[in-house]
């Protein structure tokens, strides 16, 4: 994975630092954990800026192949943060209200991977990579689309679980990520 640099480094200590202050105070919900650590993580990666894209509140229908007594089953939702390169999807994150489990993201979230456009991620095997969190764990999502649907969940990053899971290691897989894209 690449290595941060000083500057990315410092703003990721800040970040955790500034969420587990905010953790502490009280509930963080959805907004706040969007204005506290979200945002100011992608654009601290430097992907708020071009060539990357950054598209918040997207709509995603999905529909499935299982229909129940009234027709065809048609789920909907938004992805909480979109960064795009290239018409290519690196990161859809779905932010789950701090004292939620951050595996219970992972269904919906998969859910808006699939349903990216087949214009808009390559047909020959490459993956669209997701990011769930609730602010204090992380988990990477790979799903792959061709010739079958298949898709693994990383470890989980804990803020305070030990050094080597803290949010400098989800920078680094995020700019891991964008490398794997480009």
């Amino acid at each position: 994975m690449p290595q941060l640099l000083a500057a990315e480094s410092h703003t990721l200590n800040r970040l955790q630092q500034r969420y587990l202050r905010y953790l502490e105070a009280g509930e963080v919900s959805e907004g706040t954990l969007n204005l506290i650590m979200l945002a100011p993580l992608l654009d601290g990666l430097g992907l708020c800026d071009p060539p990357y894209s950054v598209k918040g509140e997207t709509w995603v229908r999905v529909q499935t192949e299982t229909e129940d007594e009234s027709g065809r089953l048609v789920l909907e939702g938004r992805i909480d943060a979109l960064t795009i390169l290239d018409r290519l999807w690196l990161a859809v994150i779905e932010v789950k209200r701090g004292g939620f489990n951050v595996i219970q993201a992972v269904p919906q979230l998969l859910t808006y991977m699939m349903g990216t456009p087949r214009g808009e991620t390559p047909e020959d095997g490459r993956p669209v990579f997701g990011l769930a969190t609730n602010g204090y764990d992380f988990l990477f999502v790979k799903l792959v689309r061709e010739p079958e649907r298949r898709y693994g969940i990383s470890h989980n990053f804990t803020l305070l679980s030990d050094e080597q899971h803290d949010l400098r290691q989800v920078g680094r897989v995020l700019k891991g990520l964008v490398q794997l894209s480009t």
